[in-house]
């Protein structure tokens, strides 16, 4: 099975996903990351770009991820993007990578990059023409979707719950070579709150620990 996880800044991918994408690779999926922005220069300078995807690829492997694909769209100014270039950018990797299953940033979250993001990835898995994409599955992202607007249409809703138990440990890996990204507790980029979250998470559903994800839409034929 082909996996694609859309991440809008490095280590998204391994809050919201790191466990599953573990799971995933360790039942022999192909697991593709696909990092959305990239540090605008007059905010962050080329050591830092560098920096934080030397981090990424130690994650990925520790993770088992089997290809990164780079968009180079500025952060954090999505909003300064046209929405269609988004979009067609995602649309085009989506057809290139042919993904059955797409994870992708949750809509409510606080970052306006990431709710560009969740708009422009809905519109690459659109069912339509010959797509294999049967279902898609919003993530949540520590520091990003707790810290949203107390309304309805910002909240996390999960309805699936992943178990990520044997893989726990590896997604605190991950996140560990993250090094410049990772914070003491009690802020959430953190190992620990990391750990509570799958704890929670998995506490909800009866197993050790799990990710938790809204369903935005599966396919069954």
């Amino acid at each position: 099975m082909k996996i694609l996880i859309v991440a809008t800044h490095p280590d998204d991918e391994v809050l919201g996903c790191g466990g599953v994408i573990a799971r995933h690779a360790s039942r022999g999926d192909r697991v593709d990351v696909v990092v959305v922005t990239r540090g605008a220069p007059e905010l962050y300078d080329e050591n830092q770009v560098k920096t934080l995807r030397r981090e990424l690829e130690a994650a990925h492997e520790l993770l088992g991820v089997s290809a990164v694909h780079f968009l180079d769209f500025p952060a954090p100014k999505l909003d300064l993007v046209p929405a269609h270039e988004l979009a067609d950018a995602l649309s085009g990797l989506f057809d290139s990578l042919q993904p059955a299953a797409a994870y992708i940033p949750h809509r409510g979250d606080l970052h306006s990059d990431h709710r560009a993001v969740f708009g422009a990835a809905l519109v690459a898995a659109r069912p339509i023409g010959k797509s294999p994409i049967h279902k898609v599955l919003s993530y949540e992202t520590l520091s990003e979707t707790e810290w949203s607007a107390p309304v309805a249409e910002d909240a996390f809703l999960p309805s699936v719950f992943i178990e990520i138990s044997p893989f726990l440990e590896q997604k605190k890996l991950a996140m560990a070579a993250y090094r410049s990204q990772l914070r003491e507790f009690p802020h959430p980029r953190s190992l620990l709150a990391v750990e509570s979250l799958a704890r929670l998470r998995g506490s909800t559903v009866g197993v050790q620990a799990a990710e938790a994800f809204q369903l935005i839409r599966e396919i069954e034929t």
